[in-house]
């Protein structure tokens, strides 16, 4: 453990974010850098408090104590190999992920919990800089070879850990650059892709090769590989069927996120001058709120159909579980305005067939659903309508109707205790087996499903890789 007394004499401390009118004219990550003795200050909030359920509050197993301690000792080598022997990827969860391991951490039972997330993504931070982040390729081959079907970090967990047991990996990738969503869904303002560029230079330098623009859509471009790792994700999005869908101007937050991350100012889809409103109030429809802004919209709104969520946690979601809370994301700092309790009734259109505004009306859950209260209806103006609100499972057509695989009741692809689909030799990782879910759970089930991958290979009675969770393990709730 750090300072014993530390979590009593240090409060909780995250750095700056860059001042509003100033980040909205960059694309660059909006937090000010935060000084290696803050950061050693708030490793040492870290308690010794016996079991720490932060452990369980991460998927990845993350020794949390253990790096807080050798901040705190001013050991960020060290730090950094403890930091990587459970997650391949911490530049990207320290940037991306909502930190259930904070909200699981005792000292929060009564307190600020530690800066779990900070501190990880400072060690890694660190490790590049220093030069600390080197290669790690196979001492030998196996002469076994691996497809890992789309390159976001379930894939690139599965790959990354494939190559270093000596397997030889492609990563097949339709877009024309490798990292999935990383790359082209989550805007630079949150995840600035030199990180990404820099580890997968380090994969491509232990051995993992990359075929991008290469849409996998039947089992004869796997041909001659010796097992197959599914990690395309869980792509459908959720539509709205609501009268005016049909008219321009109405896109998926996946069309558009995309399109802002390739062409930036010269994206088809573009904000500037509009009025926007996205339907829903998860991280895609902040990125989708932070992107508007720096494309200049007149206005943006944000609406959810559920009612505003307390500030503390509700007595129904106890520590540890992760509360459902109201959250001040970057992005909703920057602007825009989040209308709650509220359903889309139907899109208006003008003679040309363009979406001019939205009618929308509050609503009440009673009985188990959501029902309009009488006197609300409004209409709210707008030339652009940005759907956010998830997504229902992987793409069916393809691949994986040609594989043959089973799926779950939920359109989740099916796979046994060792992440094997229904077909041998095929295994599933990330979305596309468990549904939509967070970064964290993608790289755990990446380097989970690697693990069986390589028993597989291998004839092994069991993994030698590390297992971090089960397909069927679940967060907290």
């Amino acid at each position: 453990m750090g300072d014993p007394k530390g979590f009593l004499k240090t409060a909780r401390e995250t750095p700056p974010r860059r001042p509003v009118d100033v980040r909205l004219t960059d694309w660059r990550e909006v937090y000010e850098p935060f000084a290696a003795e803050r950061a050693e200050r708030q490793a040492a909030r870290c308690m010794d408090c016996g079991i720490p359920f932060c452990h369980q509050g991460c998927p990845l197993g993350n020794l949390i104590p253990e790096w807080n301690d050798l901040v705190y000792r001013s050991d960020w080598a060290a730090a950094a190999d403890r930091l990587h022997a459970t997650n391949n990827f911490p530049e990207f969860t320290g940037r991306l992920c909502p930190a259930p391991c904070e909200t699981a951490c005792v000292l929060g039972i009564n307190a600020e919990p530690v800066t779990i997330k900070q501190v990880e993504v400072e060690i890694i931070d660190r490790a590049w800089a220093d030069g600390g982040v080197l290669p790690l390729p196979p001492q030998a081959l196996t002469g076994h070879s691996v497809a890992v079907v789309g390159s976001g970090p379930a894939g690139l967990a599965a790959a990354q850990q494939l190559t270093r047991a000596g397997h030889q990996v492609t990563v097949f990738e339709a877009d024309d650059l490798p990292g999935g969503l990383l790359r082209y869904g989550i805007p630079e303002f949150k995840l600035e892709k030199r990180h990404l560029d820099r580890r997968l230079e380090q994969m491509t330098a232990e051995g993992t090769r990359f075929s991008c623009g290469v849409p996998v859509t039947s089992t004869a471009q796997l041909d001659g590989f010796s097992a197959v790792v599914l990690a395309g994700g869980a792509r459908v999005p959720r539509d709205l069927p609501t009268p005016g869908r049909e008219l321009s101007g109405i896109h998926q937050a996946m069309e558009y996120l995309p399109l802002a991350n390739r062409l930036g100012p010269d994206s088809p889809i573009s904000a500037a001058g509009k009025h926007v409103v996205i339907l829903g109030g998860g991280d895609t429809g902040a990125d989708c709120l932070g992107t508007s802004l720096r494309q200049g919209a007149l206005s943006v709104t944000q609406l959810e159909i559920m009612p505003r969520p307390p500030k503390t946690r509700a007595a129904h979601q106890p520590w540890p579980t992760y509360p459902m809370i109201y959250r001040v994301a970057s992005a909703h700092e920057e602007g825009g305005e989040r209308v709650y309790a509220v359903s889309t009734e139907e899109f208006v259109g003008d003679a040309g067939g363009q979406v001019r505004g939205l009618v929308l009306t509050e609503v009440v859950f009673e009985t188990g659903r959501f029902t309009a209260v009488a006197g609300t209806r409004q209409e709210i103006p707008c030339e652009l309508v940005l759907l956010a609100m998830g997504f229902t499972g992987a793409e069916q057509p393809g691949l994986l109707s040609d594989l043959t695989v089973e799926f779950d009741p939920r359109g989740n692809v099916a796979r046994d205790a060792g992440y094997q689909t229904s077909v041998p030799g095929v295994f599933v990782a990330g979305d596309m087996g468990r549904g939509q879910s967070l970064i964290v759970w993608a790289i755990a089930e990446g380097r989970s499903a690697a693990a069986s991958v390589d028993q597989y290979l291998r004839g092994l009675d069991r993994p030698e890789l590390p297992v971090a969770i089960a397909p069927t393990a679940r967060p907290f709730v």
